[in-house]
Formats: C-alpha cells, structure tokens, sequence
C-alpha cells in the first residue's frame, strides 16, 4: 500500500511537472515609432492585469526602450512613471550649456553663435555624421536604466530579450544580443541623419526600423511558441500633405518601415496576437502625446482581451512568475551599491588622461550614485574636446570596473566656427556682421591652440592668438595675441547723428593666466597699441595713437545665457595702467602714467517663470589732458540706456545700472516647453563724463524699454522700445548676438 501511494504521488508530480513545462512560451514584440511608444506600456499593463507571462521580448527603436526597461524587471507602472518624467525632448540637442563651459569657451560661444559642427584636416572640410551627436541621449536613457553592467548575454536579464537594429554599410538587420543596455537601446532608436551612428564592431549601427521594424522573426528564434506583437507604425500620408521636402522624407521613411512590418505580419500564424493601437496618424517626435497615447495603447489590448485570457496564468503561479523575475532584477542591482575596484580610461583624443580624469572626479574604492556619474559625465564633455563621454560597468570577483570611455571629435583636430549677428533701431539703420573663426588645437604636445578670427561688416576685426597650456591640468597658461579693429564711431548731438568717425587699432598683448575652475579666469600682460582716428567730414582731422603698458584682467561667469539669463552671475574686472602718445598734425602730446579701469556685473535669479536681471557698469579712464582717450567708454543702446542709440554717449568716466524683469510668456501661458519667449520691461539710469571732477550722481540719464524677445538656435531676438530723459526715444531690433 504504502509503495502504492508512493508511486502515485511521483505520477502526481511527473504529471504537474510535465503541466508546467508545456505551457507555450511567448514572445512580445514591440514595433517602434517613437513618441507613440506609450502605447506599449498600455499593453503591458493590460498584460499584467490578466497575468499573461512574457518569456521572450524584442523590440525596435522606441520597442527597443520600453522593452528592454521591462526585461530588466521594471513593471509597467514603474516604465510609465519613467518615461513621462523623463524630459525627452532634451535630446533634440547636444549643446553643452553655458554655464557649464569654461570661461574663454564661454566668450567663444556667444561670439560665435551659429550652431554649425564642421572642422578641416586632411585636405578636407569635415562634419559630423548626424545633426545630433547623442550624447544626450545616452544621458536620458542612463537615467532610465540605471548604473547597470555590462551584460555578457541579454537572457541574464528578468526577461531575456533583444534590440533590433540596422547596419547602414549592409542594410540588413542587426540583432544586439549582448553587452550595454543603453548602447542596444540608443543604436536600435538611432534615426540615420539626425543621430550619428554608432559603432558595433565592424558596423554602423542606425535605427532598426528601416530594416526590421516589429522583429516577429527575432523573438521566433528566440524560442517563442505564441506571440504577441504591437504594431505603433505610422500611416502613410495623403496627396495634400506632401507639399515639402521634409514631409516626403517622413513618407519615404514610413514606407521603408511600414514595408519591413508587413513582413514581419506575415509570419504570424492564427495562435499570435497583433495588437494594433489607432496611433498611426500621430506625431513620433511630439512627447506631450505620450499620456493620450498609453490609454490608446490599454484600449487596443482590451479589445483582444478574448485571445489573451487564453494565455493567462493562475494567481499563484503569476506570482512565481513574477517572484522570479522581482529576484533576478534585484541580482542585476545589488552590485550598485559596492564600491568602484577600478576605473578604465579609454581616450580616442589628445586630450591628457591627467586632464579627463580631474574632471571625471570619480574615484576608486567608493560607490558611485547615477547622480554623480551623470554629473562627472557631463564634466567630461563640457571640456567641449569630445563628441561622446560613454561609461560602462563590468561586475568581477573582485569588484565594479568602470570603464570610461571619450571620443574625439570626428570632424577636429581643426575648427570652423560662425557668427552672425543684425540690428536695426529703424533710424540711422541697420548693423549687420559675418563671423568667422578657425582653430587649430593641439599643436603641441600639452594642447596648444593657434587661433585666427575674422569679423567683417560695418565694423571689421582680425585677431590671431596663440593660446598655450603650461601645466599638465591646464590651469595655468600662456597666450600672445595681435588683434587689428576698424570700427565706425557715431558722434552725436542730443542723439542725434552728425558726424561718422573712423577708429583703426593695432593691439598686441601678452599675459600668463590661471584658470578659476570653469567659472573664471585671472591674467596678468602686457600690451602695446597702435591706432589712427579720422573723419572724411572734417579736413585734416587725424588722430595717431600710440601706448604701451600692462593689464590685469579678472573673470567669473556662470550665467546661462548673456542675452536673456535665468540664473547665474557674470563678473569681469579689467585694469589698464601705462603712457600714451597722441600726433595731430605736427604737434605731438604725451601722456602721464594712464590708469583705465572697469568693472561689469550682470546677475539673474528666477522665481518660477519671473525672472529678474541686474546689471552695472563703471568704468574710468585717468587722463591728465582732459581729453577723451584712445578707447573711451562707451553708453546707449538697448538696455545700455534704451532710448538713445548704440554708443551714443562717449567719455572718460560711466556709470550705468539697470534692472529688468521678464517675464516667460512661452512657458507661462502658451505652453512652449522648448522655447522661452519673454516679456520684459527695464528701468535704467546713467551717464558718461569727461573729466572726473563732473562725475555726478545727479547728472543720471533715466530710461526704460520693453521688449519681446527669445532664445533662438542663432542666439537672441528681441524687438524693443527704449525711452529716455529729453524725449528720446528708439525702436530696436537684434537677431543674432548679445545686446
């Protein structure tokens, strides 16, 4: 009897074994299509709900995303939270933010204000491979994943799984089965021309829609035995919407990838479920869909909810199932928390290992939060010497290998950059200038820069400098620079215009500086100056100048914009001491010792959408003629004293202060999240003075503006309306630069 009962109960559980292990297995394909990838997350919780299993999961592009954050254990709820907190239209650009580059990188960008990527070696211009470079899309979908490691296989995973992508040398798919999680997903989403492609071994790696846009082949392979595939495409548009060119590029990329998916329809059999929620005539690039878009996601399930309850699980078996997944997600995380054993530098530049890992500032035998590698990473790059900063860990016996890794970019060693910049106060006319710069960098073994700028239009500039790094961390350096200026000098009367002047300089200087982390800088030179001012409208009315002496300049900058600031500081204090000759005609004057000083501050703070701008300006020139000097100080314009035309006031000695408020009407009330657009007013006071003994508080010029302005890809645009003391007042317009 008891041999019976023994034998039985065996059969029991040979038979419950043999239950089990027959459930079919399935696979969930996740199609892509961008800012409709919400609809994914809808259909996984409908899965959830009904406790329907996945073994098996690939995905493409945004299925690529979604997929693999559910392979790694993450629910549905926690992916949706993820991805609408996630600011995803910040990878629309790789700028690095002002605030974050280092002072003379700063000055750089604000001259040069055209965002164009392009360099020159090897007898040839070069450019990127995409418009965007992705390092900012590596950051958000870091952000998502987490600090985890390299994978030697995606089946270590809750859920084994895979990302589809396309070889662009080949066309054909690639299917990502191994290594880094953010990698898989990022070259899977990588849309050929905006996004550079990435390497993968002996292959470039673009978005895995143009050759497998629902990869039911993929999961198949894997071992799938029902699927469950969610097609996001798009529809093709009508007649009456192809009316340009970007609109016929959309539909020949719908048709590429609308034409891998039937492809991949065609392989499903009447077990699998195709789920097909009614997205295909909204936007991929418009995220502020992606609520609208879950629900539409939830509905299209629920409507196929007959065939899926086939495939539910009983309660106490789903809870295994997800038991077991809740623990694998939990082993892939535990090694989060230990300390760095070692970290790998892998430099593809001539920037000094020294140099990348004082501002990586990670260090070995601590744990790293995902905040400080973000952070470190973005040190990194804003060195503004690399087109990628990729980390990545491996888990050994002995502990996290971080591995860091920076790519130079492809389109240096040598750079182009441009300016543009057009003003117009509707009066005396338009200011319109080209910039143009050409860097050579590292021409010599610790980073030296030889660096030739060119500026024409109504006034003209050329400067050449050598800039050279003295210590291996670049804190210290050494620069020589000859710049020559033609500049057009209005002289006014009571604002009005009546005479042009024409002002020509030679400069040469030579300092040693140290830089103040990224924020500052101090330098200690000296200069010589060689000029000549004439007027056509006045006979015999030339000018030689001739001075020579030292400087001291002083810096600190972290605002996030110089035209239109939020938040930050900009500090910069200069002194000129030294003699000066003048030759007019046959007389010569020679000077005492000079001392020409000044100080210019401007600050922001923000309070939500309301944000207000200080700003001063002193400056003083010591002249015991009591003539105006070489380069004198200089007042008017839009918030510069709005209501009198640019540079209209000329002296020895200013003083001005202003105060702004603006006002984020885009962000405010039209609900543009990606462009500012600002209403703002200023209240500003000050003068310019001959000699110092007339220097008086009461003698203030008051004005005031308003204006609408915004923060272009070209820089700052702002329409104004200035107002000042003895009814003058102007009408501005700026695109381009700073004012």
């Amino acid at each position: 009897m008891k041999k019976t009962l023994i034998i039985g109960l065996l059969l029991t559980i040979s038979l419950m074994v043999q239950s089990v292990s027959a459930r079919p297995k399935i696979g969930l394909v996740l199609s892509g299509g961008g800012a409709k990838g919400a609809a994914h997350i809808g259909v996984l919780k409908v899965l959830e709900e009904n406790h329907i299993p996945v073994d098996y999961i690939a995905g493409t592009s945004i299925g690529a995303y979604v997929g693999g954050m559910y392979a790694l254990g993450y629910s549905a709820d926690e992916i949706k939270k993820i991805m609408l907190s996630t600011k995803w239209d910040k990878g629309y650009s790789d700028i690095i933010p002002r605030q974050d580059l280092s002072f003379r990188d700063k000055e750089n960008r604000d001259k040069f204000n055209v965002p164009l990527f392009l360099g020159y070696s090897d007898d040839k211009l070069k450019s990127p491979a995409g418009i965007l470079l992705g390092q900012t899309m590596s950051e958000l979908l870091r952000n998502s994943t987490g600090l985890v490691h390299k994978f030697d296989s995606f089946d270590q995973l809750a859920i084994p799984y895979r990302a589809v992508a396309t070889d662009l040398i080949t066309s054909h798919a690639v299917v990502i089965d191994k290594g880094s999680l953010v990698f898989a997903m990022q070259a899977s989403a990588t849309v050929p021309g905006a996004l550079q492609p990435l390497s993968y071994g002996d292959k470039l790696l673009v978005d895995g829609g143009i050759s497998n846009n629902m990869p039911v082949d993929v999961v198949k392979a894997m071992g799938a035995d029902i699927v469950i595939a969610v097609d996001i495409g798009s529809s093709l548009a009508k007649k009456s919407k192809l009316n340009d060119a970007v609109a016929v590029l959309n539909q020949l990329s719908t048709m590429m990838t609308n034409a891998s998916t039937q492809k991949q329809i065609a392989l499903l059999n009447e077990k699998d479920i195709l789920i097909r929620p009614k997205v295909g005539s909204l936007s991929t690039t418009d995220f502020s869909i992606l609520p609208k878009v879950y629900q539409l996601g939830e509905t299209a399930a629920k409507t196929q909810l007959v065939k899926l309850k086939r495939l539910s699980m009983p309660t106490s078996q789903y809870a295994s199932y997800q038991a077991h997944k809740a623990k694998i997600k939990q082993n892939i995380a535990s090694p989060l928390t230990q300390p760095i054993y070692k970290i790998v530098l892998n430099n593809d530049s001539q920037t000094s290992a020294n140099i990348i890992l004082n501002a990586f500032d990670i260090h070995e035998g601590k744990p790293v939060t995902k905040q400080q590698l973000q952070n470190a990473i973005k040190r990194v790059y804003a060195l503004n010497k690399f087109e990628k900063v990729i980390t990545e860990f491996s888990d050994t016996p002995q502990g996290r290998i971080l591995t860091l890794t920076t790519k130079a970019k492809s389109w240096g060693p040598n750079y182009f950059q441009f300016g543009l910049n057009w003003e117009d106060d509707l009066e005396i006319g338009s200011y319109v200038s080209v910039d143009l710069a050409y860097t050579l960098t590292d021409i010599t073994d610790n980073g030296g820069e030889w660096r030739n700028e060119l500026k024409v239009g109504d006034n003209k500039r050329f400067l050449t400098e050598f800039y050279q790094p003295i210590d291996g961390s670049h804190n210290l350096y050494f620069r020589s620079r000859y710049t020559f200026t033609k500049k057009k000098q209005g002289v006014f009367d009571n604002n009005k215009l009546t005479l042009d002047v024409s002002r020509r300089t030679h400069n040469v200087e030579s300092g040693i500086g140290v830089t103040l982390g990224y924020t500052g800088f101090a330098e200690l030179g000296m200069r010589a100056l060689y000029g000549r001012i004439s007027s056509n409208a006045v006979l015999k009315s030339s000018f030689d100048i001739r001075g020579y002496g030292g400087y001291f300049s002083l810096g600190y900058d972290d605002l996030d914009s110089i035209s239109f600031p939020t938040e930050g500081d900009r500090l910069t204090i200069g002194v000129e001491f030294g003699r000066s000759d003048v030759t007019r005609q046959d007389e010569n004057f020679s000077s005492d010792f000079n001392l020409h000083y000044q100080l210019n501050w401007k600050g922001a703070i923000n309070v939500g959408n309301h944000i207000f701008v200080g700003k001063l300006d002193f400056e003083s020139a010591n002249n015991t003629k009591g003539e105006l000097v070489a380069e004198p100080a200089e007042l008017g314009g839009f918030l510069n004293l709005s209501g009198y035309h640019r540079d209209a006031l000329l002296g020895n000695h200013k003083a001005f202060a202003a105060l702004m408020y603006q006002y984020d009407l885009g962000r405010g009330v039209l609900g543009l999240n990606s462009l500012p657009l600002y209403l703002g007013t200023s209240v500003e006071a000050g003068n310019v003075w001959l000699n110092r003994s007339d220097v008086s508080f009461s003698d203030l010029i008051y004005g005031g503006s308003v204006f609408l302005g915004t923060q272009t890809q070209f820089g700052p645009a702002a329409l104004g309306f200035g107002y000042a003391d003895g009814g003058n007042s102007t009408v501005y317009f700026f695109l381009g630069k700073t004012f």
